[in-house]
Formats: structure tokens, sequence, C-alpha cells
């Protein structure tokens, strides 16, 4: 292990530059909203349903009944999940694209258990009313009744969705390919949304219902297409961004220099991201995102991108001129998140690239702890020394390789790293498996995990 450690005068760190961050009680009350918001919707949802049921009368009935309130959470759910993917500004920045992310893969195995739970209870209720076997009652529902050939296909589509999205079958695919193959929810949604107002029990006749289902997904579907396409393409138009140039940091690790117009307009803060779009050769298709690794200045915003696949192996290849699409920014790992006067700052591998932006803005005492293979992967080494004498910061380094400089990722390495650990707010980002080791030890050193900040782009 080697250390770097410095120090200034006070007013050195009084010239960082920063923003002046959120209120924390309201970027804390946020996703307490949120879920507030969610939940009564689908209390909203049962109400419905509850005022339109006089009665529940035998096997049929029961089968019949609970069908049609899987049915209408499943169609809720879908809106649900469109609306946390939208990208809206005020979730993305409190909640955390991660967290948000999380919310969306655990309620899309909701969603698709409730379609399953609804399909399975409606053909079994309706063939115990009308004395039919199983499956001629699917045939008639699926050829015979309104929409329900189109909501059919939307089913299977909201299937194929899940079985993607398994972990098992993610880690065989990239993520640009999972990403537009998860594109099919969408089209699944507009299938399965016509057969719920015209075969629904709750909507058939009920306008103020349908009304509402209407307004609901008027609403989620404004969002989705503002957010996710005319606000991106608007600003590609604005900015006219382009590479300006091509640097190598580190082993197999390159930053990419973007300039274009208005920058100060975009926003982003240190510790977003972007979801970039190089129009180049193989790379104009996928919009994948990165951190900024250094605060916007002088014209120019800069990623540094570590070669783990197709996509980011190309970027060292681009050419000065390419034209950049941006999406964003996005993320909540950010200054707003601080509570505490102290800072740990913990990376991993390419990592640092959020973390590096931090350490030069975050105002009080930071300091940085960067872990990596090796001496020759620490990417951006000379200029964390140089943020650390500026600011009078402490940046101390560990590798695995030589085992002289190692240190494992345990509750009493890293107190010795940092004395006082417990009273410090610590932001990491890392690759998962140090992740999660990461979280398991800054909990066992007693950091509350109120104050541990971190996200992931894993998918």
């Amino acid at each position: 292990m080697t250390t770097t450690m410095s120090t200034t005068p006070a007013h050195a760190d009084r010239k960082m530059r920063h923003r002046r961050p959120r209120s924390r009680s309201r970027t804390s009350s946020v996703p307490l909203l949120a879920q507030a918001v969610i939940w009564a919707g689908a209390v909203g949802v049962i109400a419905l349903w509850w005022g339109d049921t006089t009665s529940v009368v035998g096997p049929a009935g029961w089968l019949t009944g609970a069908g049609r309130i899987t049915g209408l959470l499943a169609g809720y759910a879908c809106a649900v999940l469109l609306a946390l993917m939208a990208r809206v500004p005020l979730l993305d920045h409190t909640i955390g694209s991660d967290r948000l992310a999380r919310w969306h893969a655990f309620g899309g195995r909701c969603t698709v258990s409730l379609a399953l739970a609804h399909t399975l209870l409606i053909i079994w209720g309706y063939s115990l009313t009308s004395h039919t076997d199983v499956v001629s009652q699917t045939s008639i529902l699926v050829l015979h009744y309104p929409d329900l050939l189109k909501g059919t296909a939307g089913f299977l589509l909201f299937l194929l969705t899940a079985v993607l999205s398994a972990r098992a079958a993610r880690r065989r695919m990239s993520y640009e390919t999972w990403h537009y193959l998860h594109f099919a929810t969408y089209l699944a949604v507009f299938l399965a949304f016509g057969h719920q107002l015209s075969n629904g029990a709750d909507f058939v006749g009920n306008r103020p219902a349908q009304a509402a289902w209407y307004a609901l997904f008027v609403t989620v579907a404004a969002l989705v297409g503002w957010y996710r396409f005319a606000v991106p393409l608007r600003r590609g138009l604005r900015h006219r961004l382009r590479v300006a140039a091509v640097r190598p940091e580190a082993l197999d690790v390159v930053s990419v220099y973007v300039t274009g117009a208005h920058l100060h307009e975009l926003g982003g803060e240190p510790g977003q991201f972007l979801r970039w779009r190089f129009l180049a050769p193989g790379l104009w298709w996928a919009a994948n995102p990165y951190s900024l690794s250094a605060p916007a200045q002088n014209g120019h915003l800069r990623i540094t991108v570590k070669s783990a696949g197709g996509h980011s192996s190309a970027l060292s290849r681009l050419r000065p001129g390419t034209r950049v699409w941006a999406e964003g920014p996005y993320g909540g790992l950010t200054a707003n998140r601080r509570t505490a006067p102290k800072v740990l700052l913990l990376a991993g591998g390419v990592g640092i690239t959020p973390l590096r932006a931090l350490f030069e803005t975050l105002p009080g005492q930071v300091t940085l702890v960067y872990r990596a293979r090796r001496a020759e992967d620490l990417a951006l080494r000379a200029e964390l020394d140089a943020i650390a004498a500026h600011r009078g910061g402490t940046v101390r380094y560990v590798v695995d390789e030589p085992a002289a400089w190692s240190s494992p990722l345990t509750a009493p390495a890293l107190t010795a790293l940092v004395p006082d650990l417990a009273a410090h707010d610590v932001y990491l980002c890392g690759p998962p498996g140090m992740t999660e080791a990461a979280v398991t030890a800054l909990r066992d050193a007693g950091v509350p995990s109120r104050r541990i900040h971190h996200e992931s782009f894993a998918f």
C-alpha cells in the first residue's frame, strides 16, 4: 500500500467550486413519498374492484374475483414500471438511477406474477362458470373476446422479457442487446391495454374509471416520451457535441474529451453520469452510461472508460470530430447525499471516475481510498495527487499485487486506513463484487447504512 497525504491552508478548501446542495430533507423524503404514492395507487385499484363487486359466491366467483384483482393490479403495475424508468429528473437525482432500477426489477417480477395469476385465475373461473374445460375456455377467450388476442400477445411479450431479465440470461448477452430487447415492454403494454377496458368488468360502463385509467397511462406515456426521447433529441440539437480528443490514462483505460455548445446548460453535477451515443460505425445504435470523470470546464466534458466489452473497447479508436449524443445527466451520487462533515470516497478500478470529480469538488475533510489489482491499473493518479495537494485532502492507494501493498476489504483494514470511519459519509463506486464486500465491511465498522452512498451500472 502506498499513501499520499498533503495539507494546505483552510482557505484553499473554500476555493473549491461546488453547487449549492438541495435540502437534505427534500432529498431523503422523495423516496418515501414516491413509495407512498405507489402504494396509495394500489389501494385505489383494489377499492375500484371493491366498489364494483356486490358479492362473491362459490368457487367460480372467488376465482374470477381474484382474477379481476390481479388483472387490475398488473395493469396498474405496468404504468408504475414505465414511470420508474422514464428518467424523470426529480426521481433520478434524489432516489438514484440504480435504486430506481432495483425498484423496477422488483416491480417487474411482481407484474409478471400478477399477469400470470390473472390469466390462470380468469380462465379457471370462467371455465367453472361455463362448465367447460380450461383448454376450450382459453380458446374462447383469446379468439372471441374483444382485444384479447392482442392482450395475449402482450402477455407473451411480458413473459419473454421476464426470461431475458433473469440473471442467468443477462450474463450471456451484452448490455446493448439486453437494453434494446427490453423495449419490447412498451409494445407489451400497448397490446395489453385495450383488453382491460373492453373486457374488464370494473371498466365496462364505468366512465369515471375509464377516464382515470386513460389519464394514468397518458400521463406516463407523456413522461416517457418527453424525458426519454424529446429531451435527448432537443439537447442533441442544442449542444452539438463532438469528440475533441482521446487520451490513454492507464492499462486499457482512456479518457474521451467532448466539446460542444452551451455545455453549462447540461447541469451535470460531479458524481453523475450521462448515456453516451457516439455516431461512429458500430457505436451509433447504443447509448451506454459513463460517469463524468471531471467537472465540466473550459468548454469540455470528460469521461474515463476501461475496456470491458465491444463498446468500451471501441472508444479508444474514436476520432476527433465524431458526433456525440448525450442523454442526462442522471444519478444521485452527488454532494446532495452528504450528511456528515467528513467524507470517505472508496473507489475500485474504473469506479474512480465519478469519485475523482467528487474529490475535486466536495468541501470539507475528504479522504479517497482507491483500490486496484495492480499499480499500473491506477488511472488518473497524477490528477488525484495534485487534487490532494491543492485541497489538503488525503488519497490512499491499495493494490492486490504486489502482496506488500495489499489490504483486505474488511472492517479492521478500512478502520486502519480511516481511524474514525464510523463518523464519515461514504461514497462507493466499483465492480459489483467489490461493492458488496465494501458495504458489508463498512456496516461491520459501524457506518450506518444511510451514510453509505453508491450507484451501480450493472444490468
